[in-house]
């Protein structure tokens, strides 16, 4: 699929206007783009790719945990947290495209690789993650309905920095700084956000009785099999400084992978935005990473926020083939599309969030 075939299938593109694009993307402007889409076959599933993205990752997993039993108990063991950190991170990717329905058009295959990946693997709840994350797409950045975005620990508007006070506060205040430190926590936080949903009363719950204990009991055997993988190779303060250094790392990757998606891009609220389409919607607030295979693999395929989140259930390698349709009928419509290196994104992250407790550090 050639540059030049592309850009016919969606209309000649016209010049990019500089500022916040002005022009309505209603469901008719997506339709031309959905249309080359299905033409070019990049919404058709990539079971050969998938299966062998699986099998590669759960050999390295393999290879790894082999190395950490092999090794015994020595301090140098705790190097390899470092690669199953990379390849837990891969398994986290599978489970979120898996979710997306990406990987099989068959609901029950889906939640089958998601419960391995996720639950099992990972210790993350299936159903926990899917509700949060398909509000999250049905509203990116949508102050009052995409929960990536609701005011927590850390906070990405002025208005809901207004008015924290205490430790809120002075975190607020210090956020961009705190970012990446606080994110070696969210490989521990996913634990406990799935133990909490499945055990707990969550009102996202969505899954039936049956559904909920087979996500718990593939948590309890998560945890159950990483202790005593560990306690069984390791000393018990070995085993506990390698669970926490793998936990950490892993928080760390995918705060790499997620940071730069979002954070400082368009916030929509209930005036603001409230006239977008589907494609001014997922464009206005994503940003993509360039980069080439390394990217790729490192951010899991979100480094083409825009393409994933107009077309979620497009397989992981067809994102870039899509890029230039959806590029190219950006400028048809004169919508900005952001793209940037990842270091400057992170940069225009972290600015993003050292602006927002401005008036906190003032007052």
């Amino acid at each position: 699929m050639s540059q030049a075939t592309v850009i016919a299938d969606v209309g000649a593109p016209h010049p990019e206007p500089g500022g916040r694009a002005t022009a309505r993307a209603s469901g008719s402007d997506f339709a031309p783009l959905l249309r080359a889409t299905k033409q070019h076959g990049l919404l058709d599933r990539r079971a050969g790719w998938y299966a062998r993205t699986m099998a590669s990752n759960g050999l390295a997993l393999a290879v790894v945990l082999t190395g950490v039993v092999l090794m015994g108990p020595s301090w140098w063991t705790l190097l390899l947290a470092v690669p199953l950190a990379l390849f837990s991170a891969r398994a986290a990717f599978i489970a979120h495209d898996a979710g997306h329905a990406q990987i099989s058009p068959h609901r029950r295959t889906s939640r089958i690789i998601q419960l391995i990946h996720g639950n099992l693997l990972l210790g993350m709840s299936q159903d926990w993650w899917n509700d949060k994350h398909n509000r999250h797409h049905a509203n990116p950045n949508h102050l009052d309905k995409d929960p990536d975005v609701a005011p927590d620990i850390l906070v990405f508007s002025e208005e809901h920095a207004g008015g924290r006070r205490g430790l809120r506060g002075w975190l607020t205040r210090h956020q961009a700084a705190l970012f990446f430190p606080l994110t070696t926590l969210e490989g521990l936080a996913l634990k406990v956000y799935g133990f909490r949903h499945v055990f707990g009363r969550s009102p996202g719950r969505r899954a039936s009785a049956r559904g909920l204990l087979v996500e718990g009991g593939l948590l309890v055997a998560h945890v159950a099999g990483y202790a005593a993988l560990l306690l069984t190779a390791l000393t018990p303060l070995q085993a506990l400084a390698f669970a926490l250094l793998h936990q950490m790392l892993l928080g760390l990757h995918l705060g790499m992978a997620f940071a730069p998606n979002h954070k400082g891009m368009e916030m929509p609220d209930g005036t603001h935005g409230s006239d977008w389409g589907h494609v001014q919607r997922q464009v206005l607030t994503s940003r993509n990473i360039r980069g080439g295979i390394l990217t790729d693999w490192f951010l899991g395929g979100l480094n083409y926020q825009i393409e994933h989140h107009l077309f979620p259930s497009m397989p992981r390698p067809h994102l870039k083939r899509v890029q230039p349709l959806v590029r190219a009928h950006c400028r048809r419509l004169g919508l900005p599309y952001t793209e940037t290196g990842l270091i400057d994104s992170y940069r225009q992250a972290l600015g993003h969030m050292h602006a927002v407790g401005e008036e906190l550090r003032a007052g």
